[in-house]
């Protein structure tokens, strides 16, 4: 059985699926689940996938209904991004992280724009973290400097970008211009003038998520492309866009951890010893194996659960749930799928089974910003009663 899904029908029948996971499905059974392997095995951006989720309507699925959205939420969005990482890793991320900028468009980017990505006519992602600060994504290198005509010019060297080069505009993080403060935010067109994808991404997972380096070499943008106030960056980075990306995270590792869950339990199930004439799923330790992934996989999931709670109602401990289930869900998924590779034996090393893609998906977790120890940090922090941030 697999665990619950991180959203709940509202104005539906008991058990029935909110719309949006009505529409996901097909595209699911007819486009994702049939890409997945060529998508991990040739590192292909799963462009088919994106223009079949834009069909149904739910590249636009949180942008807001007045500019032609879905008007959904957090909770919608992790429910999606839940699923499709049940399914292929690397699509997945790449909706999660279109997702968490279209949050910062919604909130400060210009209605063209945010009506472009509530018809699912505009990829957008997030350009943080940088060579010069690592995974320190709040402290930005990279300058602004306003040129002699009161436009801007963006210099950066940005160390991991999703959908570098595939993006119609990246969320772009710089120091201020002019203010106090850690960073300015900026919308950066796809085909800005001097803008720059590096390598192509050849990763141990999420390889299709085209995770490249990217440079921005005098790239000049209007003043009007900034997001925010000038030096306010770090204040929409934590208060808008990290709920969503440690949310969305969260189901991404609770979606992996019970796909690798079901596929060990079906394997063990059907295959047998014939001399014992058993199958494997008889030998108590082996169900001992299976038992825990499921027991750890429903645990971050209640996490993941109580998380939306809190952030949907205001409860006061909604940061603290906010900083642990990522963390949670990160240690969660590298665990649960480590299992499944005992489990699952020699047949786990052939790439047919699909155990060991989500072994090597679920690694990139406890490693993308904030990293998982990181976020041990500020969860003691904020036990502790010291600030967080």
């Amino acid at each position: 059985m697999p665990s619950a899904p991180a959203d709940a029908p509202t104005g539906a029948a008991p058990g029935a699926p909110p719309p949006y996971l009505t529409a996901l499905a097909p595209v699911v059974a007819d486009v994702i689940e049939p890409q997945a392997a060529s998508v991990d095995r040739e590192g292909t951006y799963p462009r088919p996938a994106l223009d079949a989720l834009s069909q149904a309507g739910l590249l636009g699925l949180v942008s807001a209904a007045d500019v032609g959205g879905g008007g959904q939420g957090l909770r919608a969005a992790a429910a999606v991004v839940q699923e499709l990482a049940r399914h292929c890793a690397s699509t997945a991320m790449v909706v999660l992280m279109h997702y968490a900028a279209a949050a910062v468009l919604e909130a400060h980017g210009p209605r063209e724009v945010r009506e472009a990505v509530a018809a699912g006519r505009y990829v957008n992602t997030v350009a943080f973290s940088e060579r010069g600060s690592r995974s320190h994504f709040w402290a930005p290198m990279s300058t602004a400097v306003t040129e002699g005509d009161g436009r801007v010019r963006l210099d950066a060297s940005k160390s991991w970008v999703t959908s570098a080069g595939h993006a119609d505009g990246y969320v772009w993080s710089s120091r201020p211009l002019a203010a106090e403060g850690a960073s300015t935010l900026w919308l950066v067109p796809g085909d800005a003038r001097g803008l720059s994808v590096g390598a192509p991404f050849d990763g141990l997972g999420l390889r299709g998520n085209a995770s490249s380096p990217m440079s921005a070499d005098g790239v000049v943008l209007g003043a009007d492309a900034m997001l925010g106030p000038d030096g306010g960056g770090f204040d929409v980075m934590i208060g808008t866009l990290l709920p969503w990306f440690q949310v969305m995270n969260a189901a991404f590792s609770v979606g992996t951890a019970d796909a690798a869950t079901t596929k060990a339990a079906a394997h063990v199930a059907r295959t047998r010893l014939e001399h014992l004439d058993q199958s494997l799923a008889e030998n108590p330790v082996t169900r001992s194996y299976v038992a825990r992934m499921r027991l750890r996989t429903d645990a971050a999931g209640a996490l993941l659960c109580d998380t939306l709670d809190a952030v949907e109602s205001g409860r006061e401990d909604a940061v603290l749930r906010v900083l642990e289930a990522k963390a949670l869900g990160g240690e969660t998924a590298a665990e649960v799928t480590e299992l499944a590779m005992r489990v699952c034996g020699g047949a786990a090393f052939r790439k047919e089974l699909g155990v060991e893609r989500h072994f090597r998906d679920a690694r990139a977790a406890t490693v993308m910003a904030p990293t998982t120890d990181a976020l041990y940090d500020f969860i003691g922090r904020a036990v502790c009663g010291l600030p967080v941030f």
